[in-house]
């Protein structure tokens, strides 16, 4: 199933009685087959010109009730999965995104993992192999904090970890080319077998970076989420940044699409996120299973005796 947006189309949010937000998707998608550039095509700060945080809050309520009206559906009707892979750097608001946004579904219908890095028995085996595993079933929805795009990214800003993965010689020659045709690949064939795939950057400013480390800092109850290695990556922030671009460039197609969401404002990252997802289910026009006249003369059957029970 191809997920066909044309970037060009305007998005109009009713956010209250007395507000829209409007919005063009090449704010936020990367059109499949374009270039862009992350610093010059995308601003982190971006609200489209939406202010008011409190109606802000109320749509992303909306939103989440809807949400988990369609995984009810989706589940019942198990034809499709839905695959969400967020990917940022660091304090960029993944965790509360993801926490936000699926606060309303049922557990049942949905699985987050999150991918650090690999164990000994994960690089005994090809760099898809840990979320390969852990793909969705029909019918549920899939959410994985980090995913193997850190295999262009982090691999990439530090190609000394391609050591410790084993692989042969001639699989380094055009490793990055290579991998994200892969990725491709894969995407396209989970596609192709419904699972329907979106793709969540959340775009932080650098200063908006310093400022949650500081927090993090400051803040005894955030003190467990601030690692040194937090500080030492953020010294590789524009290596970070071409890989994404690269990667972006290369790895949006019209079967998973990537989104850069702006993450400085967190209200509108997660109403962000949340309206992409609703639409993206909408647009599959879920339905409820049907019975067989059959199983119905039997469903009326049992209701029946138990109406006449004693």
């Amino acid at each position: 199933m191809k997920n066909r947006l044309d970037p060009n189309r305007k998005i109009a949010v009713q956010v209250s009685e007395d507000s829209e937000l409007e919005l063009r998707l090449k704010h936020i998608m990367v059109p499949p087959g374009h270039k862009i550039s992350l610093r010059k095509d995308y601003d982190p700060e971006f609200t489209a010109g939406f202010k008011d945080k409190k109606d802000a809050r109320k749509k992303l309520e909306k939103n989440i009730a809807e949400l988990a009206e369609y995984q009810d559906i989706l589940y019942a009707q198990d034809t499709y999965a839905l695959l969400l892979i967020f990917q940022a750097m660091d304090a960029a608001g993944k965790d509360g995104a993801i926490k936000h946004v699926m606060s309303g579904v049922n557990p049942q219908g949905c699985q987050v993992y999150s991918f650090k890095s690999p164990s000994a028995e994960e690089l005994d085996h090809d760099y898809l192999w840990r979320t390969n595993k852990v793909m969705p079933e029909r019918g549920r929805i899939g959410i994985f904090n980090r995913s193997y795009y850190e295999e262009v990214l982090v691999v990439r800003v530090h190609p000394e970890l391609l050591d410790h993965q084993k692989i042969p010689p001639s699989a380094r020659e055009n490793i990055w080319k290579r991998r994200h045709e892969q990725i491709n690949n894969m995407e396209q064939y989970l596609s192709e077998n419904g699972v329907v795939i979106l793709k969540f950057f959340l775009n932080v400013s650098k200063e908006e970076q310093k400022k949650r480390f500081l927090e993090r800092i400051d803040r005894p109850e955030k003190n467990w989420k601030f690692s040194t290695a937090d500080a030492k990556e953020r010294a590789f922030w524009d290596s970070y940044q071409q890989a994404y671009e690269d990667c972006l460039n290369r790895t949006s197609t019209e079967w998973a699409p990537w989104f850069v969401v702006p993450a400085d404002n967190k209200w509108f990252t997660r109403l962000t996120v949340s309206e992409i997802v609703v639409r993206t289910l909408k647009r599959l026009n879920l339905h409820y299973p049907e019975v067989s006249e059959e199983r119905r003369r039997e469903l009326l059957e049992i209701r029946k005796l138990l109406e006449d029970e004693a």
